[in-house]
């Protein structure tokens, strides 16, 4: 193999190199946008995990439909779901206390707060 991208590497960048130059006098290549950032980045709530506790909800209901839906008669499997749903959301707060910044990345909020911080420059480089 040559190259990083394998045999075909160079002739890649070849093309590229081509798109990219002047042909004709003007680029062949052109932004459909100006090339800046906004000052602000849109409000976005992150996307929710995966449900919790699904195996004990099921042991549960099965064992309400076993029993009638008589509550007395499966308290272990009630225990078991409160104390799964107890354990969620001690983990969820935890999550959240323990950092602002959300697997390594900002939050909307603070996103834009440091673009509004720095804003950019007027006109493109």
């Amino acid at each position: 193999m040559s190259g990083p991208g394998g045999p075909r590497g160079p002739a890649v960048l070849e093309q590229v190199a081509a798109l990219l130059s002047r042909q004709h006098g003007k680029p062949v290549l052109k932004p459909s946008r100006r090339l800046v950032l906004r000052d602000a980045v849109d409000n976005r709530k992150p996307k929710k995990g995966e449900a919790t506790c699904i195996t004990e909800m099921s042991v549960l209901m099965a064992c309400w439909k076993q029993n009638n839906f008589v509550d007395g008669l499966c308290s272990t499997e009630i225990s078991g779901f409160y104390t799964c749903v107890k354990e969620a959301q001690a983990a969820t707060k935890a999550r959240s206390a323990q950092s602002s910044v959300q697997g390594g990345r900002l939050s909307s909020q603070q996103a834009t707060k440091l673009l509004k911080r720095f804003p950019n420059l007027s006109s493109e480089i």
